[in-house]
């Protein structure tokens, strides 16, 4: 469990870091030193075969790079303009939408209700949002969604992680022509490149690994469950890192989606649960 939490920390980390350099560096060319360094460091560590795959092999992992990199990249533009534990809740309206669409039960639509709710507490206090912030965050949430569809479709086609690092490798290799069309703010300046790699680090390698252990330790409803806690974790590591302040109001927003996320993921392990004989 400690390793979850301490890779929800990790994450959260890497994005308040990642903010404090937007004056340094654009949002596009900070995703892409992150995907850069998540791929170099899986290639290393994984060395994926790459013989001997069919095409649909190949075409489930092109996919699964180009929504890994529109996922980062939309987020990084979404923490860009609004405050970070606003756009992460935003985001995770994702996978809470993609686990409440696969119950069939209709007391679960107290969970429907809690994320609305919580939707509704954004838009009335509205804070310092923006529009494009909230769209870009909507974005990375619809990503999200197709991320988790894709990565059971590339788990099943590709051993191990080589997947998610052809997956990687793709993101990397289709970000570079916008970061050279965008100028590469930041690339030329040492600093930006050594944070940008821990923010690769903080943000992908460390968090994967850490979770693919406990995934070997625990349930993986348990680890959904913990994963709920992203929202609040943003939001303390832009209270911290960031100074980004939320108003009674918005913290109530992210408790309502934290609620409706454990809500949803209980509902779901309880219905994939066989019954026994």
């Amino acid at each position: 469990m400690w390793l979850v939490l301490f890779g929800i920390g990790s994450v959260q980390l890497g994005a308040a870091i990642a903010k404090n350099l937007f004056d340094d560096a654009d949002p596009l060319t900070l995703v892409w030193l992150r995907l850069a360094t998540s791929a170099v460091v899986l290639a290393a560590v994984g060395r994926p075969a790459l013989r001997g795959r069919t095409p649909d092999d190949w075409r489930v992992a092109v996919t699964f790079g180009v929504v890994l990199g529109t996922m980062n990249w939309a987020i990084y533009e979404s923490f860009a303009r609004i405050p970070l534990g606003i756009a992460v809740t935003i985001e995770f309206l994702g996978p809470l939408g993609l686990a409440l669409a696969w119950s069939r039960r209709a007391r679960d639509l107290i969970w429907v209700v809690l994320a609305a709710a919580g939707v509704g507490l954004l838009s009335i206090e509205r804070g310092d949002l923006t529009v494009a912030g909230v769209a870009f965050a909507l974005l990375a949430a619809v990503a999200w969604s197709a991320y988790i569809l894709l990565s059971a479709s590339t788990g099943r086609r590709w051993p191990g992680l080589d997947g998610l690092t052809v997956a990687s490798m793709v993101a990397t290799l289709g970000m570079a022509p916008f970061v050279v069309a965008s100028s590469g703010r930041g690339l030329g300046e040492p600093r930006v490149l050594l944070l940008g790699a821990l923010v690769g680090l903080l943000s992908s390698v460390i968090p994967y690994s850490f979770e693919i252990t406990a995934l070997r330790r625990i349930r993986p409803s348990l680890l959904a469950i913990l994963m709920s806690l992203e929202p609040a974790a943003a939001a303390l590591a832009g209270i911290v890192f960031v100074h980004e302040f939320l108003s009674v109001v918005q913290w109530l927003a992210v408790g309502c989606v934290i609620a409706a996320s454990v809500g949803a993921t209980r509902t779901e392990s309880r219905l994939a649960t066989p019954v026994p004989d």
